[in-house]
């Protein structure tokens, strides 16, 4: 069988891969990116859905607009609203997921040859979705504090590219977190450059004690000119639920019609059920608690990692503390001895019945084997103690 040429440079999901070994009895998983399903509002989300279907049945089970479910775009529209980002509900879209709002920016964007600017390390898919569609994928260097953006500036100037790809707030993988000073620089390169800005904020909400700075599309109204620069993906999945699949997506006019055009000819549109079901979420004013719930809750877990991971594994291992988010990113040092290569640290880690995912393929250039990623959402706290007491064992 011929397969289309696009799919030779993209490979499985090395994170999926290693999920085939999850299986095993016993084994104490910080691979996944999932939130912990102990924390889904259960009665909230069947309070909603069976008000949606109540309420208006027929808009709730029936096909709907490509755009989005109006009420679910207005609840939307005042959700942002609340971080600091004046948006009309016409001014956004309702995705599958942000997942499908990567892939319609893949899709109206990018041809085959152009570039495009993402962080190093970045979110996985994110590499695997704009390589499909044939971009040539530049390497941005970061640290704590996100895109380092002197770095960022000479990539602009010299490789002039089709857009710039961020995850500003507790990035995956990097749990890092963009400063004020580099998110208001970022908006001032996208006007000297007249380059397009996407920022992804799945995680944004998720934060441990003090709030995250605006996110860069809030922040445009400081930063005239900028805000037809920046399109912004939004997601309930980390906060709510992943199976309702609802993302959004803010961007210039023209983009959101030119992604509302591929979204007809993929899915049509997004579920009206979740979306009736999310809309009516979102009106009950349940979402508040929910957060402080999830973010007290993650919270200890990633202090217990932390810890954990000072304790058993010593200067071995070097990381910064994420302030929110789902996980860390951590270095072997090779201090002392011990092993710097994550892929064969994960290998010794599984024989200790603990999972983690090496860092190597989450950077589009330049992969660094010394680096991993541990995500603390799932796992309560005395199975994180246990856990990176295993990962000492093996390291």
């Amino acid at each position: 069988m011929q397969f289309a040429t696009r799919l030779d440079n993209v490979e499985t999901s090395a994170i999926r891969e290693l999920f085939k070994l999850l299986g095993t009895p016993g084994i104490i998983s910080f691979a996944g990116g999932f939130p912990d399903s102990a924390m889904f509002d259960v009665e909230g989300l069947k309070e909603a859905s069976a008000k949606a279907l109540a309420e208006e049945p027929g808009g709730a089970l029936q096909y709907g607009a490509t755009e989005g479910y109006d009420p679910l775009r207005a609840q939307l529209s005042a959700f942002m609203k609340t971080k600091g980002v004046e948006v009309d509900p016409s001014g956004l879209i309702v995705t599958t997921g942000s997942q499908q709002a990567l892939d319609l920016l893949g899709k109206t964007l990018i041809s085959p040859g152009d570039k495009v600017i993402v962080e190093g390390p970045t979110f996985l898919a994110t590499i695997q979705c704009f390589r499909l569609y044939g971009a040539e994928l530049i390497s941005a260097p970061i640290d704590a504090n996100g895109v380092k953006t002197d770095e960022l500036e000479k990539l602009i100037a010299e490789h002039k590219p089709k857009f710039v790809y961020l995850i500003p707030t507790f990035g995956n993988p990097s749990g890092a977190m963009l400063s004020l000073q580099r998110r208001k620089k970022v908006l001032e390169l996208a006007v000297k450059y007249q380059t397009l800005i996407v920022e992804d904020d799945p995680y944004g909400d998720l934060y441990f004690g003090e709030a995250p700075p605006p996110s860069i599309m809030a922040l445009t109204k400081d930063v005239p000119g900028s805000r037809d620069l920046v399109a912004h993906c939004g997601s309930l999945s980390k906060v709510l639920s992943p199976g309702l699949r609802i993302g959004w997506m803010i961007a210039p006019a023209a983009l959101l019609a030119k992604a509302t055009m591929c979204k007809q000819f993929s899915d049509a549109h997004t579920s009206t059920f979740s979306q009736a079901t999310a809309a009516q979420y979102l009106k009950s004013g349940r979402m508040p608690a929910t957060l402080a719930n999830v973010r007290k809750v993650y919270g200890e877990r990633a202090a217990t990692m932390g810890a954990a991971l000072k304790r058993e594994l010593g200067d071995a291992i070097a990381f910064e503390q994420p302030g929110g988010g789902l996980f860390f990113w951590a270095r072997l040092t090779g201090a002392n001895g011990k092993l710097a290569d994550a892929n064969v640290f994960a290998k010794k880690a599984i024989e200790k019945l603990v999972a983690f995912v090496p860092g190597a393929p989450f950077f589009a250039a330049n992969p660094d084997v010394s680096t991993l990623r541990l995500s603390f959402a799932t796992a309560n706290v005395e199975k994180i103690e246990e856990g990176i007491a295993r990962l000492g064992q093996a390291l």
